[in-house]
């Protein structure tokens, strides 16, 4: 009986449901949602043309070194990087002295507590130790960004769609609203005269509801003086740090792509074999089973033979 009325209880949910469904469906077709100014007016990020994208992608230690330059001297004063340890940054080309020296000489210490005291106090980061944050918890985090909440940059290439190329579009799309047009050739404060930036924000279209609390990080060429001499442009910088950013988040990317190739070979190596054992082990096998008919020539001779033999007529 309990089965039976479970039975009926589960189809009366079901039943509701779709009748949700249908009523739902039916009014979304009937009355499309009114357009909006993020929807008309967002864009998808361009091509950063980074070395690491694609199946063959691969580092480029210099552009990591230069991503990492532009993180350390104008993203660190409000980002962290919680998932990242000094030690990683061997696999960027520097040598063991120079991560030493750079976190040794990071500008935030590490939260620590006093042996003598027990209170709470800060030292100097060692190699072993992951990048501190800038701030001391989240709520002194948005006191100093009037109340926006700064990301950790450790994952954020695989935390937003086509990631580094989101990153490298947000940091160099930002626009003036005024006489700001879409691909169709429409003005936004024309289409959408409430859509204004409000104060405190900042007009992008490659965020996605085109208004950021982040000011454009990158202000000028030349904010950063890269050690190997390359010009410091806002669009190298912002592919840099796109490419430094990829590597965060993907610091095994390279191993990655050679197992995945290894793979590959392998496996179109053992299906060839398998195939040519296939044909060898079995092709003969079918020969000597093939169905043969009664009709066939041949059993129908044998069996006249037979017959003739054995005296049966027909």
């Amino acid at each position: 009986m309990a089965r039976i009325i479970g039975f009926f209880v589960g189809l009366g949910f079901v039943g509701v449901l779709l009748f949700s469904l249908v009523v739902n469906g039916l009014d979304y077709f009937r009355n499309p949602p009114e357009p909006t100014a993020a929807h008309e007016f967002h864009k998808h990020p361009r091509d950063a043309e980074l070395p690491s994208a694609g199946m063959m992608g691969k580092f480029d230690r210099a552009q990591l070194q230069r991503g990492f330059q532009v993180y350390k001297e104008v993203c660190s004063a409000c980002h962290s990087l919680k998932y990242v340890s000094f030690y990683q940054l061997h696999d960027l080309g520097y040598s063991e002295a120079e991560v030493k020296a750079i976190a040794n000489q990071w500008a935030t210490e590490v939260p620590s507590i006093n042996p003598d005291t027990g209170e709470a106090a800060t030292r100097k980061a060692l190699v072993s130790d992951r990048f501190p944050s800038p701030y001391a918890n989240e709520t002194a985090a948005r006191a100093a960004n009037n109340n926006a909440l700064p990301p950790d940059l450790s994952l954020i290439t695989e935390a937003r769609e086509d990631g580094p190329n989101y990153v490298y579009s947000l940091i160099t799309g930002y626009a003036d609203q005024a006489g700001y047009k879409n691909d169709k050739g429409e003005e936004l404060l024309k289409k959408f005269p409430d859509a204004a930036t409000p104060q405190g924000l900042y007009f992008n279209p490659y965020f996605a509801n085109l208004n950021i609390a982040m000011p454009p990080p990158l202000a000028a060429d030349g904010q950063v003086t890269y050690a190997d001499g390359t010009v410091a442009t806002k669009d190298q910088m912002a592919k840099d740090i796109a490419a430094f950013l990829t590597w965060t988040a993907e610091p095994t990317l390279e191993r990655r792509h050679s197992a995945g190739w290894a793979v590959l070979l392998f496996l179109a190596i053992a299906t060839g074999l398998a195939y040519l054992s296939y044909r060898n082990i079995w092709a003969e096998a079918k020969r000597k089973v093939a169905p043969r008919g009664p009709l066939d020539p041949e059993n129908k001779a044998r069996m006249d033979a037979a017959k003739a033999e054995s005296g049966i007529a027909g």
